[in-house]
This record gives C-alpha cells, structure tokens and sequence, in this order.
C-alpha cells in the first residue's frame, strides 16, 4: 500500500487546533479547514492530477477526523473539495484556491444575512437568554443594537469550559447588559428572558438541532415557561448525512475538561463522562434563522434537499477504484 501524500503544516496546524478546541464555532472551524485546504492545494508537489487529488482528499480526512459532530467542517470540504476540476496540476489547484475564497466571502456574507433575520424577531427592551458561544447568535443580537434596540441578555457559563464567559465578553463590547449565571439556575431566570437565543454544531433533516451539551434541557424548561427558542445556524450546520438515515455521532470529551487528575483520584474510582453535546427534538424549537430565512424547524428538510439533493458526496474519501489500485488489489 502506498503512503499518503505530505500534508502541508498549515493542514495538521488546523487539525490540531480544532481538535483541542483553540478554533471553535462551527463558521470559525469551516473557514480554517477551507484556509488549509488552500495551503495544501499552494504547497501539494504533485507530479500528475491523480497526485493532486490523492493530497487534497488526505488533506481533507485529516480535517475530517477531527471534530465529527461539528457538520461545517464536512461542508466546508464537500463546497471546497467537490469543485475541484481540471486535466492538469495547475487547473486543479486553481480550482480548489477558487472555491475556498468562494466559500469563505459566502461564510461572511451568510452570517450578516442570517443576523439581520434574526434581529427581526428581536424587539426593543428584550432579554435573551445564550447557552455556549456561537457567532451566529451573537450576529442576531449585534444588527439588532444596530438597529437601535436596547436588548440584555442572561447568559450561562456553559460547562466545563465556560463558553459562556467569551459570549458575555462579546455581548459588552456590543453593549449589551449581561448578567453571567451558572448552568444549574438557568430556570430560575427564564421568568426574566422574552427569548433563548442558541447556535447549533448541526441540524438534522428532521430539525432536531445539535448543540452545546446543556441545550436540550434549558429548552425543555423554556418550553415549560413559554419563553420562545430561537436556534441561529448558517446553512453549513445542515446535516445532510441525515437525509439517508445517518445519525449524528455525539463526541465525548476528555475528561480532564471536567475534573483534575488531582481531585479525581481524591473521590476514589469513578467513571467520568464528558458528552460536548446533546439533541434538542424540534418539537421545543420555535424557529431556526438561516441567512436564506426563518423555518420552522419541520421544514428545515425542505431547505437540505435544496441545498444538497437527496444524499451528500464525501469527496474526503479515496474512490474504490483508486483504493483498489494504490494497495496493489485488482479493481474491479
């Protein structure tokens, strides 16, 4: 069996940071993997496009295995990836260099779109409850002040990692009055809040959403309290794996994330599960703001077919009949 094709550092430079978490936010981690994408197609010495080809599909599994609940990341490959074309080298790498600018100018327009939508469902005097950090929620509430809106907003620490304290740094620059909770009193303010505002790693074609361990229960309480869920997600969280049957995989985190080795061992032998996230059903969810509108989160599967068909290339992987012929096995 052949060896893989070098990866540019650029390529395992991104892949490690968003491995351990130093690039997060699904928008953040598709642009970095379309940025790498591009190093690899500047960098790849290939001597014939079959080459080429072989070095941009490593590059992408090497993205790939990093973050699998995180759909922007295979979106950003199958945008990136799945445009490229040509005869030669030099085709090939100008075509993959052109759909990652593509992508990236599409990720800054979309999130501008998408905030100006989700502004609209905000209204002057408003407070909104956050869960975990997301770009796409912070969008909503930043045109809403831009349209003049006075809006504050409770937000939750979000565990273990304390996302929440880089939501509650952003929304006072913006701002915006912030009241900093822990996870568990989330339902004591719900009383206080008119909306809870959230992004989402990913949204099946049923239009249950993946997001930040935590937010399934802080709807559910929502629900209970009638205060309405707005879910803030660019067109690349759309899961379109889900159209066929897939499941969406859960990742578990390192428990260190959640208890020191030190105050581990001092408990005496426990397990310690650490799931970074959960899957709200869409029956709690009020609305879902794209940049291409606002759904209800039945319809969501209407706006995937568009985007995607009926299914989702993943053009990461070595066709079989290259696998066939690079191990040496007839293809058949």
């Amino acid at each position: 069996m052949t060896d893989d094709p070098p990866l540019a550092d650029a390529v395992d430079d991104t892949a490690a940071d968003i491995a351990t978490m130093e690039i997060r936010g699904a928008a953040t981690i598709a642009a970095a993997a379309a940025d790498a994408l591009a190093a690899q197609a500047r960098e790849t010495e290939a001597e014939g496009p079959a080459a080429f080809r072989r070095a941009m599909r490593h590059a992408g599994r090497r993205l790939y295995d990093t973050r699998p609940t995180a759909v922007s990341l295979p979106n950003a490959l199958r945008y990136t990836l799945g445009r490229m074309e040509g005869d030669d080298v030099e085709a090939l790498r100008e075509s993959v260099l052109a759909a990652t600018t593509a992508f990236t100018d599409r990720l800054g327009r979309a999130q501008r779109d998408l905030g100006r939508v989700g502004a609209n469902r905000l209204r002057d005097g408003d407070t909104v409850m956050t869960h975990c950090h997301s770009t796409d929620a912070l969008s909503c509430v930043e045109h809403a002040v831009e349209q003049g809106k006075e809006v504050s907003a409770i937000v939750k620490e979000t565990r273990p990692r304390n996302q929440g304290h880089i939501t509650a740094s952003e929304l006072r620059d913006l701002g915006v009055d912030v009241t900093l909770i822990v996870d568990s009193a989330a339902r004591r303010y719900l009383d206080e809040a008119d909306h809870v505002l959230v992004g989402a790693d990913s949204i099946a074609a049923d239009g249950g959403v993946v997001n930040k361990i935590g937010t399934s229960g802080l709807a559910v309480n929502a629900r209970e309290r009638g205060v309405p869920i707005m879910v803030a997600a660019q067109t690349i969280k759309l899961h379109p794996d889900t159209l066929t049957g897939h499941t969406v995989e859960i990742e578990m985190r390192d428990e260190t994330e959640v208890i020191d080795t030190e105050t581990r061992e001092g408990i005496g032998e426990v397990e310690v599960h650490n799931p970074a996230f959960d899957v709200t059903p869409p029956r709690y969810v009020d609305a879902i703001v794209t940049e291409s509108g606002q759904f209800p989160p039945e319809s969501i599967v209407t706006l995937m077919r568009e985007l995607f068909g009926e299914s989702a290339d993943r053009p990461w992987e070595e066709p079989e009949r290259e696998s066939a012929d690079a191990a040496g096995a007839p293809a058949e």
